[in-house]
């Protein structure tokens, strides 16, 4: 047999290339002195046994060693055979976890290359300076049914904040834990004993501004710890700076009792994805709730990479962790101009709490009006929502009157779920760098949410988990456990693409935002978990 009888054909794993901008320029070759890391997620095997297993089980933290013990013998083969792939191609094994079904790896660029069977670029798209790669990436036949995805060769950012400041003067604002009163918040409860994670995928903040922020809210500093992923730190001095701090102060100013972690990541897919699964098995601080103030228009992501998402956020609902996601600030087209209406993933995941964005008006210490958010008649944003291009229609909205996406009819997963305070001119008052400011957009809804649930999961007898396998069927029953907004509309100024305000659910708002007092009755009533369906 010759050398090169024995080297294995690659095979293309279908859509794991992400797609040049149109106008982006190759600058020249990976420079061979660059170490590359890439993530490759393990295909999932039939684990119908350890879901009985873990349907069985009430106690979270029970919950996530069962998985990880009945994992760590279901794919202990598939990550050996991984790392041997990857060591005989020169590359350098960084970390493997079943639990999370992960092995990450580093090597040259003409290692990665020869490994994955692809072909590494520089390129330029206008300012913005990125690697990427042309075509698929390959692997031998005999990992095609081990491996699932294959993520971090692309250097581009995946993922936008979702935070929006003011266009004019600002406004007055309110201090994060004066929308726990006027969402009817419970009272009696601060999230003590809960952990609150949040992801970041940028930023950083000092404790300084947590604690400026607190003290201005009359709190107690909450305990506040950054998570490294991937290598990403806690690192301030940029824009992000302000999603962090407000993702902070939202969360703990209104369970300021509750333990918050922030991971932080790199800006990839894979980073991504990786930010999420370990928070989910992280078995240190057990986070029962994550909170996500990023994301991207479905059409900017690759299928490998939605995949590998929606797995870990698989495993969230699975383990009863409840995700919220904003569902963007950019209305239905979700800032992509090509005539069409877009949803932001990942809060499009049938697996994801997809939270859109309201404003409203105070008469002294209620909501005297709220509608959806929608400053585009002066140039701003205003809340994401609509059906989305990816996900057909998930189990637990099959209740409820989706409409047709405006893109021909089609039916899919409905975004958003449930909704929040968003706009900046009824925003929130945050430091940030020293000083405080003003600013609003759904980030501020998946800690709002966020908040809430740690409130809730701190006298429940089990986790609110996957909420909206519990809120929908309610809603349809005619419980009252979230206030309906019914007016306004999500459609850009002068465009006719987007989607109305209405009763039970809407693609602005979704099932409305939060009567607090109403779910933690609900929910802390409840004996048993509930099934995660699609």
């Amino acid at each position: 047999m010759t050398d090169t009888d024995s080297v294995p054909t690659l095979r293309s794993l279908p859509g794991s290339c992400r797609a040049l901008p149109a106008g982006a320029t190759r600058t020249g070759s990976v420079p061979d002195d660059h170490v590359i890391e890439a993530s490759l997620t393990v295909r999932p095997r039939d684990e119908s046994r350890l879901a009985a297993e873990l349907a069985a089980q009430a106690d979270p933290d029970a919950r996530r060693a069962l998985m990880a013990s009945a994992r760590t013998a279901l794919y202990r083969d598939d990550l050996r055979h991984i790392t041997d792939y990857a060591t005989a191609h020169g590359l350098t094994v960084l970390e493997t976890s079943a639990p999370r079904r992960l092995v990450r790896v580093s090597g040259s660029p003409t290692a990665i290359e020869a490994a994955f069977g692809t072909t590494l670029g520089l390129y330029k798209d206008g300012a913005v300076a990125f690697r990427g790669h042309v075509g698929d990436v390959s692997l031998p036949e005999s990992l095609h049914g081990v491996v699932e995805s294959v993520l971090g060769l692309d250097s581009r950012a995946i993922a936008h904040t979702r935070i929006v400041r003011p266009r004019k003067a600002q406004p007055a604002g309110l201090e994060p834990n004066k929308l726990g009163p006027l969402y009817n918040f419970p009272t009696g409860v601060d999230g003590t004993g809960v952990a609150i994670a949040l992801i970041e995928l940028g930023g950083g903040f000092s404790g300084s501004d947590t604690k400026s922020a607190f003290k201005a809210m009359g709190l107690k500093t909450p305990r506040v710890v950054a998570v490294s992923v991937d290598g990403a730190r806690n690192t301030t001095g940029s824009d992000a700076d302000g999603e962090v701090a407000l993702d902070i102060q939202v969360a703990g100013g209104l369970a300021p009792g509750a333990e918050i972690a922030v991971y932080f990541a790199p800006n990839t897919d894979a980073g991504f994805s990786d930010a999420i699964s370990q928070a989910v098995h992280d078995s240190t601080i057990k986070p029962s709730v994550i909170s996500i103030s990023w994301g991207g228009p479905e059409s900017s992501w690759t299928s490998t990479a939605t995949t590998a998402m929606n797995n870990a956020l698989q495993d969230a609902a699975t383990l009863g962790i409840s995700v919220y996601v904003a569902s963007g600030d950019s209305l239905a087209t979700d800032g992509v101009d090509d005539g069409k209406a877009h949803v932001d993933f990942p809060a499009s995941s049938p697996w994801a709490i997809g939270c859109g964005g309201t404003h409203i008006a105070e008469s002294g210490s209620r909501i005297s009006a709220e509608m959806v958010w929608n400053d585009s008649a002066s140039g701003g944003g205003g809340t994401g929502g609509g059906i989305s291009d990816l996900f057909p229609v998930p189990s637990f909205q099959a209740g409820i009157t989706l409409p047709p996406s405006v893109n021909g009819g089609r039916k899919g997963r409905g975004v958003p779920d449930v909704a929040g305070d968003a706009a900046p001119s009824s925003g929130y008052l945050v430091v940030v760098g020293g000083q405080k400011e003003v600013v609003g957009g759904t980030s501020a809804v998946a800690p709002l949410w966020a908040g809430l649930t740690a409130l809730i999961n701190q006298k429940a007898k089990v986790p609110v988990g996957f909420l909206p396998e519990f809120l929908y069927p309610q809603i349809v029953a005619g419980k009252k456990l979230t206030i309906e907004i019914t007016s306004g509309d999500n459609t850009p100024s002068g465009s006719t693409i987007g989607y109305q305000a209405g009763p039970v659910w809407n693609a602005c708002t979704g099932l409305g935002r939060p009567d607090g007092a109403a779910l933690f009755a609900a929910l802390t009533a409840r004996t048993a978990p509930g099934k995660p369906a699609v």
